[in-house]
């Protein structure tokens, strides 16, 4: 039987999230890249890049203790997706001057830094609206949910399209003596800018992110009405009392294993479109975000199995199974990028990563921690997948990876790089088997 929600407002609510997601997906692949090609020094890159998760951090505290207790849902949610998708639109007006190949920094970090400030509390709002308007959380906020994941994989394939390098086409079917739709689209999708070009085509990604907010905006006024929730008592204290079950042993391992989960998890988008464009892979720039998009899908098929899962092997070797992904995936793009194919299959395992650790992490936060600080405990761990671990991430990489492993014609060495998250990896599932205790093998009502 379905979970989808047969209401209308639950239909409305799963495209808020497609629109949601969208937004995030349609720019964060492609950042990493874009940064360095368009002049920011290091430390430049690192300020924008930190942006996101410092708002984060700061959105966490924002929407729970403030925002969703002031201003209608829906009406936040307009506001501040009319005030990010502005910020993001404009940044994909800002190039690079013709003489210095260098962007404006201060434009594009204040802009930036005005659209996650904006953005991120909406991720935190959205559930809020979700759970305020649905009848049955444990039966229709899976299906809700997943409309994230859809709009995270529709972001990824308009660039298809937009990173083509349209002005060689038709040129290209005149010296193959071809014609016809089938050939035209062929030669189109085989055709992906490079150099400058792509450089100045991938601004599209912003302008793409920033349109989809502003209907997001739009539509958010049709949202159903959630009028700001009153606090209880002592509820503004949760969160610092979420901070005490850190002195359970069990659950300070699992932070210190979100941690380094964290870092790798950030790692694979820090590297992963420049790496599938690089030389050493070879995948158009035009299908590079495509071919990441699998790994939603393969996600969206995972979590339909997390629940059999987790009952029959446990809180522990599920987590590890999640962790292990990263180990296998890694490992491929150290010692096999010379095998396109193989490139787009093990993109499927970023499903089981973030399925097998990631969401059964809230699971188990959710079954296991106190009901007057739950929402806040998971606060606790969504402040180091999307905060402390992105920055640490960043951080390293920007600071000392990137120099370490570049070489001396200016080419990175994958094998030696990827290493590095590989060996953290297996850090954290030895860390996993040999100190994680639950109290539980597995709840049984964990079912989906």
């Amino acid at each position: 039987m379905s979970n989808a929600p047969s209401n209308p407002p639950g239909k409305k609510l799963f495209f808020m999230m497609v629109l949601e997601f969208f937004i995030w997906g349609a720019w964060l692949p492609k950042i990493f890249g874009y940064l360095p090609a368009i002049g920011f020094t290091g430390n430049e890159q690192l300020a924008i890049l930190l942006a996101f998760p410092v708002a984060a951090i700061v959105g966490m505290f924002f929407s729970n203790q403030f925002a969703d207790r002031n201003f209608a849902a829906e009406k936040f949610m307009a506001f501040s997706h009319l005030v990010s998708g502005i910020a993001i639109l404009a940044l994909g007006f800002i190039q690079p001057d013709a003489i210095t190949h260098k962007a404006a920094f201060w434009p594009f970090f204040l802009l930036m830094c005005v659209h996650c400030f904006f953005y991120v509390p909406t991720m935190s709002i959205a559930n809020t609206l979700v759970f305020a308007n649905i009848k049955d959380a444990a039966k229709e906020f899976g299906f809700v949910r997943m409309g994230g994941t859809v709009g995270w994989i529709l972001a990824a394939w308009p660039f298809i399209f937009l990173l083509v390098d349209w002005s060689s086409v038709a040129q290209k079917m005149a010296d193959a003596k071809t014609s016809g739709f089938v050939a035209w689209l062929g030669t189109a999708f085989g055709s992906p800018l490079t150099g400058d070009k792509l450089i100045a085509g991938t601004r599209w990604t912003y302008i793409v992110a920033g349109i989809a907010s502003l209907v997001l905006a739009a539509f958010s006024l049709t949202l159903p009405h959630t009028p700001p929730r009153k606090g209880a008592k002592g509820e503004s204290l949760a969160f610092v009392k979420a901070f005490g079950v850190l002195r359970h042993p069990v659950v300070f391992l699992l932070w210190i294993v979100t941690f380094i989960d964290s870092f790798i998890h950030n790692t694979y988008f820090f590297f992963t479109d420049s790496f599938l464009k690089s030389a050493s892979v070879g995948i158009p720039a035009n299908w590079t975000q495509a071919v990441m998009s699998v790994g939603q899908i393969a996600e969206i098929l995972t979590m339909f199995i997390l629940g059999i899962t987790l009952k029959k092997l446990g809180w522990r070797i599920t987590m590890i199974m999640g962790i292990a992904g990263h180990t296998l995936r890694f490992l491929v793009y150290a010692y096999l990028p010379e095998h396109q194919w193989l490139m787009v299959t093990v993109q499927m395992i970023h499903g089981i990563c973030y399925a097998f650790y990631f969401a059964t992490i809230y699971i188990y936060v959710e079954k296991n921690c106190p009901t007057d600080i739950r929402t806040s405990a998971q606060g606790l761990f969504n402040l180091m997948i999307f905060g402390l671990g992105d920055i640490a991430c960043k951080i390293f990489w920007i600071y000392f990876g990137i120099e370490k492993f570049t070489l001396a014609d200016k080419s990175m060495d994958w094998t030696h790089l990827f290493l590095v998250p590989a060996g953290l990896s297996v850090l954290a599932m030895v860390l996993l088997a040999f100190f994680f205790r639950p109290s539980s093998f597995a709840p049984e009502e964990v079912q989906h």
